[in-house]
């Protein structure tokens, strides 16, 4: 599976080329038929789970300085794992992941206005 384009970035990431290589590294090891999207969400949930693990007991001092700390590449690796299910479910469910994002932060714009949400961090 060849890396995406990008230097470190996601903009720079190109999601349909990436869930491609992710699509073919499944078929050729013949997974499409566990890549349910039942078990892609579960999987999904799970490395979310081990991410979250990393952070438990931290102080939020600690956990922004995590990445400076010898768990940097466990967390690099769990939030890689978290991606390649998110996108793999995306497509699975043949969901355009871009069009999903836009839709979604122009729902949360209107949801959260600046008024109403600056230097506030309660749901509304």
């Amino acid at each position: 599976m060849e890396p995406c384009s990008g230097p470190g970035t996601l903009s720079a990431m190109d999601v349909t080329q990436e869930q491609q290589a992710l699509r073919e590294f499944a078929a050729e090891r013949n997974w499409d038929q566990f890549h349910t999207p039942k078990n892609l969400a579960m999987a999904l949930a799970g490395e979310a789970g081990e991410l979250v693990a990393l952070f438990q007991w931290l102080t939020p001092e600690q956990s922004k300085r995590i990445m400076d700390t010898t768990e940097a590449e466990q967390v690099r690796d769990e939030l890689a794992d978290v991606l390649i299910y998110a996108l793999r479910l995306a497509d699975v469910l043949d969901v355009d992941l871009s069009t999903a994002l836009q839709d979604k932060v122009a729902k949360n714009h209107a949801r959260y206005s600046i008024e109403r949400s600056r230097d506030n961090a309660a749901k509304m």
